[in-house]
This record gives structure tokens, sequence and C-alpha cells, in this order.
């Protein structure tokens, strides 16, 4: 038998040596790693598993050589932190051919970067897409700008890019990269700079070459469109080595003439808005545009600037400095000025809407006015005089009617009243009649007229006319009236006397 070679062993044969690791299906449930003794201790048998037991203590796997299980998280940040790390990979170009271009509802753009054998992963953020004249498409070979970095969520990696272009540009399209970048780091392409243009300028000054067909292109598109403004021209190079020089000139003179014509007491002559134009071309023939000198000019220059370089495909540095970019510039001149058609449509409008206005409101006025007249007319003395009477006519009227109304109802009244009472009347006459018949009998009996008619007499003193009824009343000489039944008798009294 031959001797075993110690870096082979099959499971069926001998017992495995003690560097093996035990097989997966070999380890209990409750434990699928086996735990090293602590030190001091004998290994035992486990529960419900002898074999276990029996093994040797060689067998169990030491801390130092456990495999160490990472989770995904770790692993995709321990990626992400490698790739970060990397000094060449948080700023680089990318060649390739582009793959299927998905636009998000969000504005963002995905699309893959492709060669021969790989493919890389590429998203565009919409605030660098919008600000970009290039577009991806689909076949179209381009190089991407950006960084590599880990998407956590989904575990890829891929180029965040921040700007596209053309592939085949060359050194001039990364310098073109570099100088936009640095630029904009100073804050010269900002949008809270940009200056609103004047709505209907009256003097436009533009800054290109005479000899070119821009020049009169401009002048065509200001006279068709607005032919009251004034167009003040700055004649410069605008293509070749001395261009950039030129072109910030010319920015220079327009800025000192409109200075000159305010100092003058002629403001109204002093442009207000101004043109920087030049017609299409390659990069090269455009890189006039792109000089530094030429965007710090845009930049200072103190009148709104509207810049049409080139085709609407073709950027320029000048374009992000500007107030305005317009694709062309005959653009350019259709942004400056107003349509006249278009303005003209406008005021006839806004006079049909004046002139209904004002109808309107001189309706309202005439109706206002009416309704002033009729109070002031009634306010009048003979208008207030003539309503007096009338209201005291018809006061006069309806209290006459109410009076006699109320003394034809009294007459029903009374006419009622006295049917009902003439026979009450009559029977309290008549019972008054008897009543006065028997109260006359019995004063008949109890009056002086019946003592009379006994014999008796009535004796008055005829000075005052008092009764005598004592003898001491009627002294001797007084006259006396002596009343007896029928008729009176006059007498002298001859003083008191004894009765015989």
């Amino acid at each position: 038998m031959s001797r075993r070679d110690p870096t082979l062993w099959s499971p069926g044969g001998d017992e495995p040596p003690d560097w093996t690791l035990p097989s997966w299906d070999s380890l209990p449930a409750d434990d699928p790693v086996p735990r090293a003794p602590r030190t001091g201790q004998a290994p035992g048998p486990a529960p419900g598993n002898p074999s276990i037991g029996q093994r040797s203590a060689t067998n169990l796997i030491p801390d130092e050589l456990r495999p160490t299980i990472l989770g995904v998280s770790e692993v995709t940040r321990a990626v992400r932190d490698a790739v970060r790390a990397d000094e060449r990979l948080r700023d680089v170009w990318v060649e390739g051919e582009v793959g299927r271009v998905t636009i998000s509802s969000a504005g963002h753009a995905y699309f893959t970067l492709k060669d021969e054998r790989s493919q890389l992963s590429c998203i565009w953020f919409r605030d660098d897409r919008l600000t970009s004249p290039f577009e991806p498409r689909t076949g179209l070979r381009v190089v991407a700008h950006g960084r590599i970095d880990v998407f956590d969520q989904q575990g890829v990696y891929q180029l965040y890019v921040l700007a596209v272009q053309p592939a085949g540009f060359g050194d001039l399209a990364l310098r073109f990269e570099e100088l936009k970048a640095r630029l904009a780091a100073e804050g010269l392409f900002d949008a809270a700079r940009k200056r609103p243009l004047p709505p209907r300028p009256a003097v436009i000054a533009v800054a290109t070459s005479a000899s070119g067909a821009v020049w009169h292109d401009i002048r065509n598109v200001l006279e068709r469109r607005w032919p009251l403004a004034q167009v003040v021209l700055a004649t410069c190079q605008v293509q070749g080595e001395p261009a950039p020089a030129s072109i910030v000139a010319a920015l220079i003179r327009i800025a000192r003439y409109a200075d000159q014509c305010v100092a003058a007491g002629r403001p109204a002559d002093a442009p207000v808005v101004t043109i920087l134009a030049r017609g299409g071309g390659s990069l090269e023939d455009l890189w006039s545009f792109n000089d530094e000198r030429v965007v710090r000019a845009i930049v200072t220059h103190p009148l709104p600037l509207v810049c049409g370089v080139g085709h609407e495909t073709d950027v320029t540095l000048a374009d992000f400095a500007a107030d305005v970019r317009a694709p062309t510039p005959s653009a350019a001149a259709e942004l400056v000025v107003p349509d006249r058609l278009e303005v003209a449509s406008t005021l006839a409008a806004e006079v049909r809407r004046l002139t209904g206005v004002t109808e309107r409101t001189v309706i309202a006025a005439r109706r206002e006015l009416d309704a002033e007249r009729r109070a002031l007319d009634g306010l009048r003395p003979a208008e207030r005089l003539a309503q007096a009477r009338e209201r005291a006519g018809v006061l006069l009227d309806r209290a006459t009617r109410t009076v006699l109304d109320r003394l034809s109802s009294a007459r029903t009244a009374e006419g009622r009243a006295e049917a009902r009472l003439r026979p009450i009347v009559a029977l309290r006459i008549s019972a008054a009649h008897a009543a006065l018949d028997s109260g006359a009998a019995a004063l008949a009996v109890l009056g002086p007229q019946a003592t009379l008619d006994r014999g008796y007499a009535i004796v008055r003193r005829l000075d005052d006319g008092r009764i005598v009824r004592r003898m001491d009343e009627a002294a001797a000489g007084t006259l006396l009236g002596i009343r007896l039944a029928e008729g009176d008798l006059g007498a002298t009294s001859s003083g008191p006397r004894g009765l015989g």
C-alpha cells in the first residue's frame, strides 16, 4: 500500500488530516460553525450528536481561520470607497458609442457608452443636461466628462456625466471645457447676473464685422420688425488672432459712446442694448468668442448684451456670458426688438379694450348722473312744496273719509241705541212719574201747605224774612207777614203778651 499524499484526501478514505475543514452537511443544524473550546476546557460531545463529540478537537476551526461573512451593503460600501479613493476616477473623459438613451420624468438622462468589449452605465442630471447644447443620441460616438461612482441601492458603478460633446474635437474641445469650468466657478455664467432686455429699444448697438453678411441680415431684420430703432455699428474682427482684442475694443467703444451721449445731455441717442454677432463656422473659426478676454468684456459690459454667434448648434463661452443667447445673428435681432405687426395688433386690441371700458364707464356715469339729477329735482323748494301739498291733500282726503266713516258709524250706532233705548226710556219715564206722584202725595201730607190747611199760619218778619218762632223774636212794632192756607196777611206786632 503506497503512502498517501498528504495534500489529497477522499471522503471515503481514512480519517481526514487536521488541516481539512469539515463539510457543511456534517455540521449540526443548531450550530453550523463549530466553536473552539475555551482555554482550559475539554471539548465535550454535543447533545444529540455523539459523532461530533467523538471528533477530535483539532477538527474545530479556530477564530483566525474562520471565514469573514459580509453583508451586501458592506461589500457595496467597500467597492464604493475603493472607487472614490482612486484619483483617476474622480475626473475622467470617456469616449464611446451611445447605446439606448432614456429621459426620466424628472429630466435626467440615462444611457450607456460602449466599445467592442465593454459598456458603461451613465447618468446625466437635468441641470447639467439643460445647459449643454449637445444631446446624446443612440449610435453617436461621444466624449463624456464626469466622475465614476457606485450607486449603493443597485450595487452598480456608473459615470455621473457633467458634459457631453461629439468625439473628435481634440485639444480645442478640452480647452473649451477647462476654460468653461474655470469661468463658471468664478460665477461669470450665473443666471442671477443676467439682465432683462428693454422692451422697445430706441437705439441698438451692434458689434460685428462690417464686411460680412451678418451685418446686413441684422439691419434687414431690425428694419422689417421695428423700423423706429436706430442702429450704431461698432466694427470689429470676428476671426483670427487679432479678433479677441478687436471684439473687446468694440464693446468698450459702445460703452464709451453711451456715456458720451448721456454726458452731452442726449440720453435718447445712447444705445440701450448690444448685439454681438458672427456667422457660422468651425470650432477654430469661432474660437475668438471662447477667448477669456472676450468673456470678461461681455460680463463687464454696461448694457444688456445678446450674443448671436454661429448657427444653432454652435456654442461658445460668449453665449454663456451674455445676458441672452440667440441661436443665430438674425435671431438675435429678432430677440432685441418686437415685431411691429404684433405691437400694432396688441395696440388695436388694447384700443378696443379701452374703448369698451370707456363706454361702460361713461354709461355707468350717465346712470349715476341721472340718478343724482332725479335726487336734486326732488330737493327743489317748488318740487318739495308741490309734494308737501300733494301729501297734505292726500292726508286731508284720508282724514275726511275717516271722519265721515266714523260719523256714519256713530249715526248707525246711535240709531241702533235709540231703537233699543226708546221703550226703555218710556218705561223709565212712566216709573219716574209714578214715583213722582207718590212722592208728591207724601210731600203734600208732610209739607207746610197741609199744616196751613189745618188752620196754622207761618209768621215772618218782613224786614229779613225770618220765621218767627218765639215771642221775643217779634218786638212791638215789628212788621210781620202772615201766610195762611190761602193768601198772606200783613200785621204789626204789639209785643209779647200772655194768652188769655
